[in-house]
């Protein structure tokens, strides 16, 4: 199986910029490069902040274009999406009110799940009620491997503000997955690329499609960065799964001229 991965696309109401970048502009580049080049993917997943205000207007622009968009996609919020507006255009809920939902595609049981704690916080939080989603839905699959998107991480990634705003039940989280065979974990909410193992379960995270959180504080002079955003490509199977990042509007043609004067090509 074969699927995209997006996050963080923080759009604003219609007309609007966000730290001098427009949000819809990157995401309408994003959604034409993916449907030039992985057209054969099956579906795409966006974990949360599809919006920066939670605008009803936002989410409507957002619904039109996907519905242009060739992939089935599967919509996640976080910390600045607001859940009422987000039902009110996409609908979807589960049975406590919750975004969460569950698909098994080629042997692989993807689990889309909710953060959202709500303001003030921009902290992700899994209570009760969807802890108890979540642990029917890892019964369901009977031991089967399971990969798992949501928007907060439920651990320390070694970045000193995002590390205060992660999902607030973290060892709740780790005690719930424990004894699964949980495959990868797919977030966003950090702005940067990141992969790594936690507990035996591998994670990676991607920028945001408009703007990033600076790797090391100060290395820029305002809070957030312009730096290059990307999608995933993912391919998952059973055996394995392959994560590939791709910086879509910063790729271009290397000047080969002379290498290729020399018979380099590799």
């Amino acid at each position: 199986m074969k699927l995209i991965h997006l996050t963080d696309l923080h759009l604003m109401p219609p007309g609007e910029t966000l730290w001098g970048l427009d949000p819809f502009a990157r995401l309408d580049a994003a959604l034409t490069d993916i449907a030039a080049h992985h057209g054969d993917a099956d579906l795409c997943v966006i974990t949360g902040d599809l919006t920066e205000k939670g605008d009803i207007a936002a989410y409507e622009m957002l619904r039109e274009r996907l519905k242009r968009f060739p992939l089935a996609t599967h919509l996640l919020l976080g910390n600045h999406d607001d859940r009422a507006n987000y039902l009110a255009v996409f609908g979807g809920a589960d049975a406590n009110g919750h975004v969460q939902h569950a698909i098994m595609r080629d042997g692989c049981h993807l689990l889309f799940l909710d953060t959202l704690k709500g303001p003030p916080s921009s902290a992700g939080l899994y209570d009760a009620p969807r802890r108890s989603w979540l642990k029917d839905e890892l019964e369901k699959v009977g031991g089967a491997p399971a990969w798992l998107f949501m928007h907060h991480p439920p651990f320390d990634i070694g970045h000193a503000l995002m590390d205060l705003i992660k999902l607030d039940d973290a060892e709740d989280f780790a005690a719930l997955l424990k004894g699964h065979d949980i495959r990868h974990i797919f977030f966003g909410h950090a702005h940067r690329t990141i992969s790594g193992s936690w507990h035996g379960i591998g994670f990676s995270a991607l920028p945001s499609l408009n703007h990033q959180l600076p790797l090391v504080g100060g290395s820029v002079e305002t809070v957030y960065s312009d730096e290059p955003p990307m999608y995933a490509s993912v391919t998952i199977s059973p055996e394995m799964t392959v994560v590939h990042s791709d910086a879509f509007l910063h790729r271009r043609p290397a000047n080969m001229q002379k290498d290729a004067e020399r018979g380099n090509w590799y």
